[in-house]
C-alpha cells in the first residue's frame, strides 16, 4: 500500500488535464507565520465547526451563544453563527440570525450571501431544515432558496458556480430521495436530477458523508460508506463532475478498507484538494493502527492516478485524531488533538523520530514530513475548521489558546 511514494509522482501528475482552474484552497507561496493576528474576535463558549469568507467578511458557524470583539468588553449574543470584518476583526452588528441548532458547514454565496448547513430546523422562526441561505446585510433567509434536508443533518457544503453540493446523513432533500449526498441549484435550492450518486453499505450504522472537497473536475467524498453507486469505494471516492451527468470516477483506493478500533467503524474525517487540483489529502481518526492501517493519519493521494491506488505518503500521529486539513501548495496544515507528527511507531506515545506538534501542525506536501512550523494550541477536542485565504490561515476549534496566546475558538495565522 505504502510503496507508491514520491518517485511515482511525476508520471502521475502528467495524467492531469491541461490548463488551470480553481480547486481546493487558496495557493500560498510560503508557510504562514506562527504568530496569530491580534484582531480576531473571541467565541466565549462551545465550539467552532465551520468558517467561510464572503468578500471581506468572515462567517463563523458552530455550537455557541456568546462572542466578543478582540479589544472590547461587551458580550454579544450569537446563536451558532456570527460574522466579522476580516480586516478589522469587528463583529458585524446587523448579522445575528437565530438558528435553533448547531451549524456544521458553511459555503460562500454570491450577492453578499452565505449558505449554512447543520442540525437546525429554523432561522428566526422561519422553517429552514438543516440548510439556509442568509443575507450578510441583516441575517435574513433568502426566501427564493428552498432546499430542506430531512432524515438527518448536513455536515459539509461546497459550492462552485450554480451548483451547491451537500453532504451529511440526510435521506431526502425536499420530497426527493437523496442519501447523504446531493447537488442543488445554488439560487433556488432545486435538486439537480443530473447528480444521483448514492453512497451505500455503511459500516455498522447509517450512511454519512463527513467531508466534501472540489477539485478542478472532481468532487472528493469521504465518510461512512463502502460503495458509491454500487462501486467499491471504502470510505473515500471521487466523482467526475465534468460530464453532463455526474458519475463515479474510476479512481479508487483500498487504503481505508482496513478497520481501526471498534469504536471507529468509519474513521475518515477532513479532506482538501491542492490549489491546482492535482492531489488531495485526507485526515483520519481511529486510534493507534500501525503503518498498515491509516488510523490517526494524514495521507496524500494523486487525483488522476489510474486504477487502484495507494497514498503517495502518510504521516501518522501515533494515536491522536486529526479532523481538519488545508492544502495551500506551500504546506499541508493539519489539526485535531494530536500530540505528535512523524510518529508511525507510536501508540499513544512518541515513537522513533516523532516531533511534537500539539493540536496543529504543517506537513511538507512532497516529502510528507512535518515542517518546522509549530505554533501549538490547546488541544481540547481539536481543530474542526481551517480556511486558507490570500492573507493567511483561519483556524476554528473548541479551545482558547492558539500560538501561545489567548484566541478563543477562532484565530488567524497571517502570511509573513
Amino acid at each position: 500500500m505504502l510503496a507508491r511514494t514520491v518517485p511515482v509522482l511525476t508520471s502521475i501528475v502528467l495524467l492531469a488535464p491541461a490548463g488551470t482552474a480553481a480547486a481546493g484552497t487558496v495557493a500560498h507561496s510560503r508557510v504562514v507565520s506562527a504568530d496569530p493576528v491580534n484582531t480576531t474576535p473571541h467565541v466565549l463558549d462551545g465550539i467552532v465547526n465551520a468558517i467561510a469568507l464572503v468578500d471581506g467578511t468572515v462567517v463563523v458557524g458552530g455550537s455557541f451563544s456568546e462572542v466578543r470583539d478582540a479589544g472590547g468588553s461587551e458580550v454579544l449574543e450569537r446563536d451558532n453563527l456570527f460574522a466579522y470584518d476580516l480586516a478589522t476583526g469587528r463583529i458585524l452588528p446587523d448579522f445575528s440570525p437565530y438558528l435553533d441548532g448547531p451549524v456544521n458547514a458553511l459555503a460562500a454565496g454570491t450577492g453578499g450571501t452565505v449558505y449554512a448547513g447543520g442540525a437546525f430546523t429554523e432561522t428566526d422562526g422561519v422553517a429552514t431544515r438543516k440548510l439556509v441561505r442568509l443575507r450578510l446585510s441583516d441575517g435574513s433567509p433568502v426566501t427564493g432558496f428552498r432546499a430542506h434536508a430531512h432524515g438527518g443533518s448536513v455536515t459539509s457544503l461546497a459550492r462552485r458556480g450554480s451548483h451547491l453540493y451537500l453532504g451529511g446523513d440526510f435521506t431526502h432533500i425536499g420530497r426527493l430521495t437523496r442519501t447523504a449526498l446531493a447537488r442543488v441549484d445554488a439560487a433556488t435550492g432545486a435538486v439537480d436530477p443530473g447528480f444521483t450518486i448514492r453512497p451505500g453499505s455503511p459500516r455498522g450504522s447509517r450512511v454519512r458523508v463527513y467531508a466534501l472537497a472540489l477539485g478542478r473536475d472532481r468532487l472528493a467524498v469521504d465518510g461512512n460508506f463502502t460503495t458509491l453507486d454500487g462501486h467499491s469505494r471504502p470510505q473515500l471516492g471521487l466523482v467526475d463532475i465534468g460530464a453532463s451527468r455526474a458519475k463515479v470516477s474510476s479512481w479508487r483506493t483500498d487504503a481505508y478498507a482496513a478497520a481501526c478500533m471498534p469504536a471507529f467503524p468509519s474513521y475518515v474525517r477532513g479532506l482538501d484538494f491542492a490549489p491546482d487540483g492535482s492531489y488531495f489529502v485526507v485526515v483520519t481518526s481511529g486510534g493507534p493502527g500501525g503503518p498498515r492501517r491509516l488510523c490517526d493519519s494524514a495521507a496524500r493521494f494523486e487525483t488522476y492516478a489510474r486504477g487502484e491506488t495507494g497514498p503517495t505518503w502518510v504521516n501518522f500521529t501515533g494515536g491522536d485524531s486529526l479532523y481538519s486539513v488545508a492544502v495551500t501548495g506551500a504546506a499541508v496544515y493539519v489539526g485535531g488533538h494530536q500530540r505528535w507528527l512523524d510518529n508511525p511507531g507510536g501508540s499513544d506515545s512518541a515513537g522513533p523520530g516523532a516531533v511534537e506538534r500539539p493540536g496543529i501542525g504543517a506537513i511538507h506536501p512532497v516529502t510528507g514530513k512535518a515542517l518546522s512550523w509549530n505554533p501549538t494550541r490547546e488541544r481540547g477536542i481539536g481543530v474542526k475548521a481551517f480556511l486558507a485565504h490570500r492573507g493567511g490561515l483561519l483556524v476554528g476549534s473548541d479551545t482558547i489558546r492558539l500560538g501561545r496566546e489567548y484566541h478563543a475558538r477562532i484565530g488567524m495565522f497571517p502570511l509573513p
